[in-house]
């Protein structure tokens, strides 16, 4: 029985895979757009306010669906460690995507009183970057336990790690996004915007992986 709950995946979880898998692409090209110099140059700083808000939103809503795919609440005393782990990653991850819904709302609001203003425009959040590494570290761990989760396709290695390097990479934006006080200039504008896309394309890479095909095997309702 718990085989056959591993390969095969109810019709209603079947639609939140794809959906999940889809979020989270959608929202890393967001992510990957709205860093490109060429195009902040192109729309203004008020649409691209506006790309990586609705980037933010689509991670949290894929985050969400993670983690309800998950379980709503956390695994009680006694369940196996890959459910624990995969329940605390998607947790850890939820809460880092709520962040950076904080943190692009609030360069968005900047943007539209000042659009003109010097250094305008969101760059990748401390915090939000910190919950997605400890994320990618409870995932990389759920995903040497696979035989554990609720299904065997919730946490695949590849997935795991591009998800983990896409972390790394947000984290080295965030570092490059730090305003020196004595200069009120950033570390490095280049690593603040090339991490935000290198991150992003790895998310979007693990999205694919992840994201179910139309062959995929679906258990009888």
């Amino acid at each position: 029985m718990a085989a056959q709950g591993r390969e095969a995946v109810s019709p209603r979880r079947y639609i939140r895979l794809r959906a999940e898998a889809v979020g989270f692409a959608l929202g890393s090209l967001c992510f990957i757009v709205g860093a490109l110099p060429w195009y902040a140059d192109a729309v203004g700083a008020i649409a691209t306010g506006v790309t990586f808000f609705t980037g933010s939103l689509l991670f949290t809503a894929a985050g969400l669906i993670q983690l309800l795919l998950s379980g709503r609440r956390a695994p009680r005393r006694g369940a196996p460690a890959g459910d624990r782990l995969d329940w605390w990653a998607a947790a850890v991850q939820a809460v880092g995507t709520l962040l950076f819904n904080i943190s692009t709302f609030v360069a968005l609001l900047a943007a539209i009183a000042a659009p003109d203003a010097v250094g305008i425009g969101w760059r990748s959040n401390a915090w939000g970057s910190l919950a997605f590494l400890v994320s990618g570290v409870l995932a990389l761990a759920a995903s040497r336990r696979r035989d554990e989760l609720w299904h065997i396709r919730a946490r695949t290695p590849e997935a795991a790690w591009l998800n983990m390097a896409g972390s790394v990479a947000f984290g080295v934006s965030a570092i490059g996004a730090y305003v020196v006080p004595e200069t009120t200039t950033f570390v490095s504008q280049l690593w603040a915007n090339l991490g935000t896309v290198l991150g992003g394309l790895c998310f979007l890479a693990a999205a694919v992986l992840v994201r179910p095909g139309a062959t995929a095997e679906v258990a009888p309702s």
